[in-house]
């Protein structure tokens, strides 16, 4: 049986989330020369937060004072399996040493969402750079029950105060006035460089030009290999229905409902220690669904999502 070595690797974030920390492995060591987050092994008898502390506080002389759990990946490099337990990192005590850096070669900072300026990078680390850039709120159409002029209004207005990820769902419309929406919702989110989702439906998604597809729970199930879009994610319920989209290698998943909603108000929803526990060791970024709210973002976050989706309110 293949040892797999734990290791707690640090996704440090400043300016809102819009930038993200790099170091560059020092001579001597394997890999030498190339890029990662920091962080290193977990030691017998170590939690993974109590290991991402100490590393930081060794490699980068900072204090941690906020972190949270995000994304589990395996990796098999040529001398060992590791098991890269990615917490995100917001706020911590002291200065980072960027000319000399305690235990790497340098450090540099990266815009989240575009291409990295250094190289080489470690190859686990490609699927985190674009799970990085995926928005943290996700806006759910629901124009069915709103009306169509209201809800692009509202998206436009949304879109200015900084939203950047859509799904157009409204799956109860005839196909032509459900194409004539997403057309008016791709054109909108373009003008802002938003990302539009479609939901189960790859016709409309390839005909209006949309950045992805959104899998109900029923096509996830159904689902045999990924669908050929750059965005795939799906609806889950459950911790086996994302298990099952991590090997499909979509790029996120939501999970609900976390509360009681408008739409289902006897349903307790499974509640935020419940939610915790469903993604626990998730490979892909997570967003908590149902019965939230834009002030969620930090608890849902806390618990160990990537974001949160919201149907209302966004």
């Amino acid at each position: 049986m293949t040892k797999i070595v734990e290791v707690a690797a640090a996704v440090m974030l400043r300016a809102d989330s819009r930038e993200f920390l790099l170091a560059q492995r020092p001579e001597g060591k394997v890999y030498a020369g190339y890029w990662e987050f920091p962080g290193g092994k977990v030691e017998p008898g170590e939690s993974v937060r109590d290991a991402l502390i100490r590393e930081l506080q060794e490699e980068l002389g900072i204090t941690v004072t906020a972190c949270s759990p995000w994304l589990t990946r395996i990796f098999t490099y040529p001398h060992a399996t590791v098991r890269l337990n990615f917490w995100r990192v917001t706020a911590w005590d002291g200065e980072i040493g960027i000319t000399a850096p305690l235990e790497h070669s340098a450090v540099d900072w990266q815009q989240t969402g575009q291409a990295a300026t250094v190289a080489p990078i470690l190859p686990a680390n490609d699927p985190i750079l674009k799970a990085l850039s995926l928005p943290t709120t996700m806006a759910i159409t629901n124009a069915e029950r709103e009306g169509t002029e209201r809800q692009l209004e509202r998206l436009e207005e949304a879109l200015a105060a900084g939203l950047r990820l859509i799904q157009v769902r409204d799956k109860g419309w005839p196909q032509a006035q459900r194409l004539w929406f997403a057309e008016a919702v791709t054109r909108l989110a373009r003008t802002h460089g938003a990302l539009v989702v479609i939901n189960d439906d790859e016709e409309i998604a390839h005909r209006v030009g949309a950045d992805g597809l959104h899998l109900s729970a029923a096509r996830l199930a159904a689902c045999t290999e990924r669908p050929d879009f750059s965005w795939v994610g799906a609806s889950c319920h459950s911790a086996d229905e994302i298990v099952r989209a991590g090997q499909l290698d979509l790029d996120y998943a939501l999970l609900g409902p976390v509360l009681p909603t408008p739409t289902h108000p006897e349903s307790a929803g499974l509640g935020w220690t419940e939610f915790s526990r469903e993604i626990a060791g998730n490979t892909l970024p997570v967003l908590a669904l149902g019965g939230m709210e834009k002030s969620m973002l930090a608890e849902a976050q806390d618990r160990g999502a990537h974001g949160i989706a919201l149907m209302r309110g966004w």
